[in-house]
This record gives C-alpha cells, structure tokens and sequence, in this order.
C-alpha cells in the first residue's frame, strides 16, 4: 500500500510554483523561494505595545552590533535597518545555513503619529528596545461637559 508524504507533496508544490514564477521572469539571484521556511522570515521580529503617551518596540536583533542598526521614523512609521555580519567562516562543506547575514530592513507601521524628536533606543544582549513618544496631535484628549 502507498503512503502519502504530505511534506513531499508542499515542497513538489512549492518547486511548481517556483518554476512558474521564474517562467514569468521573476528569476532574481538568491531570491526568497515561495513557502521556503527560512527565507520568508521577517527580520528583526518585533513586538510593540503603547499606552497613552508613548509607543514601544522590542527587536530581536541577535548577532548584530548595534552600530550597524539604523533607525528612522517618518509620521507613523518606524524602519528598523542594518547588516548581520556573517559569523565565523565555515570550513568543509555546509549542509544547512540557518543563521543568515547580510543586510535587512524591516517596516513596521504604528497606530499613530509620532513625535521624531523624542525617541530613545537601547541594545543589550541581542534585544533592541525603542521607546517612541507620541505626536501632541495622536494623545488622547479629555473633553470636559459643561452643565446647562
């Protein structure tokens, strides 16, 4: 009796669509494959939270000097940039390279606008920590009722 390979049936799946995008001339030198499971990976993954005042963002950013991280902000928006070097040089022959390097950006889009003269960032071990204060315009305001 056969069995069915449910993982070798996605990556025959992901190969036809691979070679269907590269028929279509989206063939570019080490480009992300469909469904690949390292290449399609966001880096740095981040979390972000806000309370009244402020917006805050945590980036794993491991093996990267922070020196090498570029920060911007423009209205809502927050790009986290920058280049992992590439670890030790590996001798002999690499069966599987997880541990990616080279350069990255990532975009994120906050829920509102933010003050880009009050911002403060930290790294430490690996964790990018970025605290944004809030544009005057996106605080919450209070409205007092006035009686009649």
């Amino acid at each position: 009796m056969a069995t069915w390979d449910v993982f070798k049936e996605l990556d025959s799946l992901r190969r036809e669509i691979d070679e269907a995008f590269r028929g279509a001339g989206y063939n570019r030198p080490f480009s992300p494959v469909f469904l690949s499971p390292v290449a399609t990976r966001r880096f740095p993954l981040v979390n972000f939270s806000e309370d009244e005042g402020s917006v805050y963002v945590e980036a794993l950013v491991p093996g990267v000097d922070p020196k090498d991280i570029d920060l911007s902000v423009l209205r809502n928006t927050l790009t986290i940039s920058g280049e992992r070097k590439p670890f030790a040089e590996v001798k002999g022959m690499i069966h599987r390279s997880e541990l990616g390097s080279g350069k990255f950006s990532r975009t994120l889009e906050l829920p509102v606008d933010i003050d880009p003269n009050n911002i403060t960032a930290s790294c430490k071990d690996g964790l990018m920590q970025i605290k944004l204060a809030k544009a005057e315009h996106a605080k919450p305001k209070k409205i007092d009722i006035k009686l009649s």
